[in-house]
């Protein structure tokens, strides 16, 4: 039977390298009181990668106080306090809070029993705790059901195991029911990301996910991890065969401006590559000589690529003799056309007909020059 597992640090999403709009840094204050803390023991603000980023660290006094500050530079950020490597707290923070902290100290007693913790200061403490709540409470429910369902199966007891099967189905999908309906309370407040990441799964929620990235994008778009939240949601919705291509417009290397729609009323073929991709190159050769068969007869090329370094982007086009169109925002992975094409690996293709709908995606080598055939038959 499946387990709810919690993501306990926070977030699957890379960040770095993504453009951003200015955004003023501001301060933020962690007062805490640790109950079991002794005077001296260190206490550490990390950023809440993997691994965890030491940004700064603070004693506690003899009462167990503390007080440390940090920078919130980027708009939003997941940190966490790591309380003498006994216990570890996580810290959604946007900037210009002021943190109360009461902690145990400890991750669990001597009996098991986990060390508690509250954190005062914003809103979006107050919603991560309610969904911390939330998981605690069916984390408990699965581990007695795990237990009722593993001496049910010593038994052979088919209808107790439907049973417990039944029971749990049914109250994952009040759990996640429960997730989706604080989702718009809690607006384009950082944990709206954290919820919609963590806590739901793009194959069953996908349109609740997509909402909350809608949001951020019209509310609080500049943040990096709002941004890397968006691309990752554009990239699993993607362009699919049978859909009209999204139009979009890129600088050619002469620095022009050069949309997709202006090749309407030809075959068009998208060619996400990049001078860095091995197989992109590898597979040029065969691009450019299907080109220049099919060129007069109505088929174009826009190559959109993922480089960042523009030097070698115009280089690769020379060596490999790419005579089509050409367009780049030379923003690496984080490529606003990529991420609304979907596209997570290169070389990926989309092939258009004449009024700019998707008839097929990744075609390479025989497959590509079987369909241009079929469509514009051999010369």
């Amino acid at each position: 039977m499946k387990k709810i597992q919690y993501l306990a640090f926070f977030m699957l999403l890379n960040v770095a390298g993504f453009a951003q709009q200015a955004v003023t840094p501001k301060e933020f204050t962690v007062t805490g009181k640790v109950k079991n803390g002794s005077a001296g023991e260190k206490v550490y603000l990390q950023f809440s990668t993997n691994p965890p980023t030491t940004l700064d660290s603070t004693t506690l006094a003899a009462d167990g106080t503390f007080t440390i500050k940090g920078t919130e530079k980027e708009g939003g950020n997941f940190y966490m306090l790591d309380l003498a490597g006994r216990q570890k707290i996580i810290l959604l923070v946007e900037g210009g809070e002021n943190f109360t902290v009461t902690a145990d100290g400890f991750e669990q007693d001597s009996k098991g029993t986990p060390g508690k913790y509250e954190v005062k200061g914003s809103k979006n403490m107050d919603y991560y705790a309610k969904l911390m709540e939330l998981n605690q409470s069916m984390v408990t429910r699965v581990n007695k059901w795990n237990d009722e369902y593993a001496k049910a199966t010593e038994k052979k007891d088919e209808k107790k195991m439907q049973e417990i099967q039944n029971n749990f189905q049914q109250a994952e999908t009040e759990h996640v029911a429960k997730i989706k309906a604080l989702l718009p309370e809690m607006g384009s407040s950082l944990v709206a990301i954290f919820a919609a990441n963590n806590l739901l799964n793009p194959q069953r929620d996908f349109a609740e996910m997509e909402a909350v990235a809608q949001r951020f994008e019209k509310e609080n778009p500049s943040p990096k991890i709002v941004q890397a939240y968006v691309g990752y949601i554009k990239r699993i919705k993607g362009v699919s065969v049978g859909d009209e291509a999204p139009d979009f417009t890129l600088n050619n290397p002469e620095g022009q401006d050069i949309a997709l729609s202006s090749l309407r009323g030809k075959y068009v073929l998208i060619d996400f590559w990049a001078s860095w991709c091995g197989p992109c190159r590898m597979e040029n050769p065969n691009v450019v000589k299907l080109y220049n068969k099919y060129k007069d007869k109505g088929f174009a090329i826009y190559g959109v690529s993922l480089d960042k370094d523009k030097n070698a982007w115009l280089g690769a086009i020379k060596k490999d003799g790419l005579t089509w169109t050409h367009g780049s925002d030379l923003k690496f992975w984080n490529s606003a056309v990529a991420q609304t094409y979907g596209v997570n690996a290169i070389p990926a293709t989309y092939l258009l007909d004449k009024e700019g709908k998707v008839i097929a995606k990744n075609l390479r080598g025989p497959s590509l020059e079987a369909k241009l055939s079929e469509l514009l038959g051999e010369e």
